[in-house]
């Protein structure tokens, strides 16, 4: 037992060295004016310790001469004093610029470290975590070590410098008035040392606490938390909730503030009294066989120091305190900076342009499983043990440059899992995924996302403008390039009735669009990227018939001549496939052209027999919305924005 506690003891405070190292890192690049600021806080306690010795000075030279008060020298003793003062202040302003301005551009950087760390994790690192604890961790744990970041460094040097010139001043004045004075630091520091311990655990309680509050908040105040809970009538769940984390969140912030009161309050009371048993002392010094005397500027150059003592020393061990609160914060900080990301550029990765591609995929034995999330692991904090579930198996297939490929099965089959591995969102586990006969993994990511674009299900739009949505995938693009791209994906004469044109904002998630709108913004942004490979996965499964016609229209632009991917439950979408691949169980059970698959009697011509019963498909598809050369004659219902 004892040696497990020691060794846990030792393992803890090799960690707090290890982490503090990483903590002074962060400072590294800002030496000069540390310095800088290392040398006002050296003037500024020097400057501060020679006061008490004036005073001595005027009392005992000065005010209580023998021969009389100085008046002279008591003017030059004052002048000085003043000066001093004057000095050590705008010393201190100028101390606290450099410090405010190093501290927070340690904080940018750290945000920015942390962020950008962030975008280069892997898909499956933000599934299985929740956006409102990614986005507590970036906001809640940075600020949290904030004040620490800008206040500590110069506070605990400043401090140190003040109270080691503090000491040494008093002890030579009198060692024995400082015995007295110092008689309780060393228990003080011990108790300080227990105290911080149990605020750096409350820390990080508090912190996990704000992390479910930022989930709670982004999940139940979002456009779509917001809808679904008002459909469901679970307004009122939602707030106790929320009501019931702020409560917890609450109790921890009082804990964490209270948590060492008494303690300070000890320390401050006892520096209070100090200079009442100096007095006592400074009798019985003064008057006792053999005692050296002390004159009344020694008494009060004493005190003053004493009394200076008490500001800093008190702040040291609150500061202690602060900074083992803060490495609670910081090692969450770092656990997220020290997550390694799952897809990588390998050393020597090859760059392939848009221009040198040709648009050739190939799944060659392709196993893959999802990586396992937070709710997959076992109470002891190890993986769950149980048999992988693989989301494809064994999956071979390849598609020919300019093709369009269909991939279709019933629910859960590994068609979404296959439009994830080609762009490189995941990494198969067996087998090989390639492009043009190289292995997706052999070439750099930005070559992979510059060749391969992707229209989802669930369309993502920005809170911003149809013109700054389209320019997220070519921010150069002109307005020209924009009308061109609009007119492809046959949204632009939709834009054009909206007041605002190019520059309507289209809402959180383009709330503010009809779901054919977005899906045709979503295209016209593909367009705009140029991509020589096209992933479509779900485009038009969520929308109405009418929408449906109006997005394969404006599909049919943005497939030409490239190779496209075309996953889909509607099987309304793939008729014109050049090739039809059939998944069921993450495995590949036919392929062939819409007549082939029919012919056989397999999965797709089930699939396909319960959609649409053997009737006539195209004319389902072309029912609400007709097309004379090429334009709209009865368009869909206007949308909120109009």
């Amino acid at each position: 037992m004892t040696s497990s506690g020691a060794s846990s003891g030792a393992g803890s405070t090799a960690g707090d060295a290890r982490l503090g190292r990483r903590v002074i890192a962060l400072f590294r690049p800002y030496r000069g004016r540390l310095a800088l600021i290392g040398v006002a806080i050296l003037v500024t306690a020097g400057l501060g310790i020679v006061n008490p010795f004036l005073t001595q000075a005027v009392f005992d030279d000065a005010l209580f001469a023998p021969g009389g008060a100085d008046l002279g020298l008591l003017g030059v003793l004052v002048a000085a004093m003043v000066v001093i003062a004057l000095v050590s202040g705008l010393i201190g302003v100028g101390q606290t610029y450099l410090t405010t301005v190093v501290g927070n551009r340690v904080m940018q950087d750290l945000r920015d470290r942390l962020f950008a760390h962030l975008q280069r994790m892997h898909l499956g690192f933000f599934t299985s975590t929740k956006t409102g604890v990614i986005q507590s961790r970036l906001d809640n744990d940075v600020s949290g070590v904030q004040s620490v970041v800008t206040e500590t460094a110069s506070s605990i040097l400043g401090n140190v410098v003040t109270v080691v010139a503090s000491v040494v001043a008093m002890l030579a004045l009198s060692w024995q008035l400082s015995i007295v004075a110092f008689v309780l630091m060393p228990v003080f520091v011990l108790l300080q040392i227990r105290v911080g311990r149990v605020r750096r655990r409350v820390a990080a309680s508090t912190q996990a606490s704000l992390s479910d509050m930022s989930a709670i908040t982004q999940e139940s105040l979002s456009v779509s938390g917001v809808l679904l809970a008002k459909v469901f009538g679970r307004q009122e769940h939602e707030v106790d909730r929320y009501r019931a984390e702020n409560a917890r969140q609450t109790d921890l912030q009082v804990r964490q503030t209270m948590t060492g009161q008494s303690f300070f309050a000890v320390v401050q009371a006892f520096f209070a009294i100090t200079p009442a048993a100096v007095y006592l002392v400074a009798g019985y010094v003064g008057t006792g066989t053999g005692g050296a005397l002390l004159s009344a500027g020694t008494l009060v150059a004493f005190t003053t120091l004493q009394s200076r003592l008490l500001f800093p020393a008190v702040q040291l061990l609150r500061v202690s305190l602060d900074v083992q609160t803060s490495l609670a914060l910081f090692g969450r900080i770092f656990a997220y900076l020290d997550l390694v990301p799952a897809i990588t550029d390998p050393p020597g990765a090859r760059t392939v342009t848009k221009e040198q591609a040709r648009g050739a995929v190939e799944l060659r034995d392709v196993w893959f499983r999802y990586p396992p999330s937070e709710e997959d692991e076992a109470p002891d904090g190890t993986a769950a043990e149980r048999a992988p579930v693989w989301a494809l198996q064994d999956l071979s297939l390849r598609i020919e440059p300019g093709q369009l490929a269909a991939v279709v099965g019933p629910s859960g089959a590994g068609k979404t899992s296959l439009s994830y591995l080609v762009p490189r969102l995941y990494d198969v586990d067996r087998g090989s995924v390639r492009l043009d006969d190289i292995d997706v993994r052999e070439l750099t990511l930005p070559s992979l996302a510059a060749i391969i674009g992707m229209v989802t299900q669930d369309t993502y739009l920005f809170h911003a403008t149809i013109a700054e949505n389209l320019r997220y995938a070519a921010p150069d693009a002109t307005d020209a390039q924009l009308e061109a791209a609009a007119r492809a994906a046959n949204i632009h004469d939709r834009i054009t009735t909206f007041e605002a044109g190019y520059d309507t904002v289209v809402g959180e998630r383009g709330y503010r669009l009809s779901g054919g709108e977005k899906q045709r913004l979503a295209i016209a942004r593909v367009i705009l990227a140029d991509p020589r490979v096209l992933i479509l996965d779900e485009a038009t499964s969520a929308l109405d018939t009418v929408s449906e016609r109006l997005v394969q229209h404006a599909l049919e632009s943005v497939m030409s001549g490239r190779t496209t991917i075309a996953i889909a439950h509607r099987l309304s979408t793939v008729l014109a496939a050049d090739v039809i691949f059939a998944l069921d169980g993450g495995r590949l059970v036919e392929h062939g052209t819409h007549a082939e698959l029919l012919a056989r009697g397999g999965l797709y011509a089930k699939l396909y027999a319960e959609q649409f019963g053997g009737g006539a498909v195209e004319a389902r598809c072309a029912d609400g919305v007709r097309f004379r050369d090429g334009e709209v004659i009865r368009q869909e219902r206007p949308s909120e924005v109009a």
